[in-house]
């Protein structure tokens, strides 16, 4: 079934198709964060009826599409050819992208035509499960980390340069033009997502073009057998009882933390920067996008380092590494000190809070918070009562915590995927890294979720003292399955690590 030389022509053509799948992430990537800076003043705009729980559910839906789509595309890429589930999920983006353009034409319940169009552009990412599954049978042992951290790369990639053509978008302005023919409004919110349909349709033109079915085994050597899908039902049926299910339930918890650590760090970063420094919301934008942005090149750095680095030490000691890192970062935002946060008074009716619960404070807070005001007051809001005892976060622990962060996440992300690849063997993965897939989305649903309502209650020292604990749980759970995350090929004894 394996030739054991491979032909220099299906060399050139498993690394072209593996780099339509690098551009495929990138693509993908630059759709999702080229408007997610828009979608608040898009949704205000096309419903005023749409409040910030609302776009809670709007943010949050495309991570739900996503995590529904993985295993069903997953399922699909095990059973025909990976090329049809890749091939139909950009389609639904390109048609999502398309709805988003237009939902500001109908007479009612255009927030709800935004929550479908952003669910649908998540349920086309789904592909990411096919892209990883495609990379890890197409690739060794050896070439399978530089692979995947490539595949990182250009994701991060894509994360970065999304926001960069959105601003330049916002010099088309919130008129631009209209094509009365077609209903069809060009302005700054919808022409990223009509840019983003056009490139998904060259995308589409790519695969079908380019991209050729390829799967070669631990070793490298080449798979012969013409009738690709026979060959890998029998795989399956050889292969299915060996893989460790211990490793794969433990890559997957661990993933999913990794991913959850990440976005509830992104979601806060802004209320904190608010309340801790008295930054506006104009500042806070600016200078979080900064930070995010100086994130993502630091994230391009990590993954090329891990390539190298991987090949001295292994990718179960970066992965250790990479969530010690981020211990060390969480502990460091803990508040010490005496110093005390700037307190907004400002929108308090009374001035003080006699004979009022916290729970009449809280509703009185967010209706406040949903009212537009030219100057509105800035510092750390006395509804949150934490805020009055609670030390100040120095900039100096707030950019050290970053700086730590942006070194452990992107090397415990590509890690854990790499040897999830590793650990399922030669088998089509589509299905389990469907799962993996799934996993990332529920956490990316949950993170935002947990550190918003601990925060808010409970204040910046429960909230990261709650990380550290989570954190050092998952430290404790790699432990303990350390010696069994190794390479499929590696515990059957057919290739020494």
């Amino acid at each position: 079934e394996w030739d054991i030389i491979e032909t220099e022509e299906h060399y050139k053509s498993r690394w072209r198709s593996i780099r339509i799948l690098y551009l495929t992430m990138f693509l993908s990537s630059v759709g999702f964060s080229i408007v997610i800076m828009s979608i608040w003043p898009y949704l205000q705009k096309i419903d005023q009826t749409a409040d910030a729980s609302f776009l809670g559910w709007v943010i949050a839906s495309f991570s739900i599409g996503q995590m529904v789509a993985s295993p069903i595309f997953g399922l699909w890429s095990n059973h025909r050819p990976q090329k049809e589930p890749l091939v139909i999920s950009i389609f639904i983006s390109v048609a999502a992208n398309c709805l988003y353009a237009y939902v500001h034409v109908p007479a009612s319940h255009n927030k709800y035509y935004m929550l479908a169009a952003r669910g649908l552009v998540g349920f086309g990412a789904g592909n990411v499960a096919v892209v990883r599954s495609y990379i890890a049978g197409a690739t060794s042992l050896q070439e399978r980390t530089s692979s995947m951290a490539n595949t990182s790369t250009c994701q991060a990639l894509g994360f970065i340069l999304g926001p960069v053509f959105q601003t330049c978008f916002a010099l088309i302005g919130e008129k631009g033009m209209t094509w009365d023919m077609i209903k069809l409004q060009i302005d700054m919110y919808t022409a990223p997502a009509l840019l983003n349909a056009f490139v998904g349709v060259l995308n589409i033109i790519l695969i079908i073009t380019v991209l050729r079915e390829h799967r070669v085994d631990d070793s490298g050597r080449q798979c012969k057998n013409i009738n690709f899908e026979e060959a890998r039902i029998d795989e399956v049926q050889d292969s299915q009882g060996n893989i460790d299910q211990v490793a794969v339930v433990a890559t997957n918890v661990l993933f999913f933390v990794i991913l959850f650590i990440f976005a509830l760090f992104e979601t806060i970063l802004a209320p904190l920067t608010m309340d801790m420094y008295a930054w506006t919301q104009e500042q806070a934008v600016l200078y979080n996008g900064i930070i995010l942005a100086a994130l993502g090149v630091e994230a391009v750095v990590i993954f090329m380092g891990v390539k190298l680095l991987s090949k001295k030490i292994g990718e179960r000691a970066i992965l250790l590494g990479g969530l010690i890192v981020v211990w060390v970062g969480f502990f460091i935002l803990l508040p010490w000190g005496s110093q005390f946060p700037k307190i907004q008074w400002e929108d308090l009716h009374n001035n003080s809070i006699p004979d009022t619960t916290f729970g009449e404070i809280m509703i009185g807070f967010w209706k406040s918070a949903r009212e537009y005001h030219n100057e509105r007051p800035v510092g750390c809001p006395v509804e949150q009562a934490w805020c009055l005892y609670t030390p100040v976060i120095h900039l100096a622990q707030f950019f050290t915590s970053a700086v730590l962060v942006g070194i452990g996440y992107p090397a415990c992300n590509v890690m854990s995927y790499t040897l999830y690849s590793k650990i399922l063997g030669p088998k089509p993965q589509g299905v389990y890294m469907g799962w993996l897939t799934a996993s990332g989305s529920g956490a990316r649903i949950l993170g935002p979720v947990f550190i918003s309502h601990v925060y808010t209650y409970l204040g910046p020292r429960w909230a990261f003292s709650l990380v550290c604990v989570i954190i050092l749980l998952t430290i404790t759970l790699l432990g303990a399955v350390y010696k069994r995350l190794i390479a499929f090929s590696v515990r059957c004894g057919r290739i020494q690590e």
